[in-house]
């Protein structure tokens, strides 16, 4: 090997790990299995945004949603909600999806969780007076992701602005000049708004990751439409419509 990222790495399980991606390939039952966690401060929505994919996916494509919280509806340890798909290349695409819970206090969870994640959905508060606990979080992230040996740079990433339904949130323009490098969507999660919009962004960037690394559609047969026809064939056809990126 050229390095421990330059190939696939097999298992004496047959999987295929793609270089320092925790994505798995079993190439004996077709299968890919990718992680995906949603990041954020306490209480801006990533259990909503699990919640809701959950109700849109269909029940034979997904498992149960593991919800691990405490008394204030507040996540304590993580949320975990499984999903799978087919595509026309033959292989089954399974994503397991994760929250963290974003209290300062659970730093060292949130690092165990983060650990293998092959991209990121950060949810923050739209609202002004969140703007700090959004900058601690993600910082908080970057200095996980980078003990777990991931590379910040390098995940696929998407920033989700929830909360667009209160007051004092902060303009679009605004978020737009800030987060210039990374695609972001407005949301009201608990009405489903701009949920799936990040999910799809996120899978599109998960894809396009992979296959500029590991040339996963050469190696798959697995194009990036094919991919991302099997997400949308999991969903509620009543689902709202895609936003623009902000």
């Amino acid at each position: 090997m050229n390095g421990p990222g330059s190939r696939l790495a097999a298992s004496r399980s047959g999987n295929l790990r793609l270089g320092h991606t925790m994505v798995q390939v079993n190439m004996a039952a077709r299968e890919i299995t990718v992680k995906v966690v949603y990041y954020g401060p306490a209480l801006s929505g990533k259990t909503t945004n699990l919640q809701q994919l959950h109700a849109w996916i269909n029940p034979d494509s997904r498992g149960k949603m593991v919800t691990l919280d405490t008394t204030d509806d507040r996540t304590l340890y993580f949320d975990f909600l499984p999903i799978q798909f087919g595509t026309a290349a033959g292989f089954a695409i399974k994503i397991k999806l994760f929250t963290v819970p974003g209290q300062v206090m659970h730093k060292s969870t949130r690092k165990v969780v983060l650990a293998g994640a092959d991209a990121i959905a950060f949810i923050a508060d739209s609202q002004r007076s969140s703007a700090s606990a959004n900058a601690y979080s993600w910082r908080d992230m970057e200095a996980n992701l980078k003990s777990n040996g991931i590379d910040f740079d390098a995940i696929p990433k998407v920033a989700q602005f929830n909360k667009r339904d209160l007051d004092d949130v902060k303009p679009l323009a605004e978020i737009k000049e800030q987060w210039k490098n990374i695609p972001a969507f407005p949301a009201v999660a608990i009405r489903g708004e701009g949920v799936l919009e990040t999910f799809q962004e996120l899978m599109r960037q998960l894809y396009r990751s992979i296959d500029e690394r590991h040339e996963f559609g050469a190696k798959f047969g697995l194009s990036e439409t094919d991919f991302l026809s099997g997400i949308f064939q999991i969903l509620d056809p009543d689902s709202p419509p895609p936003q623009e990126v902000v």
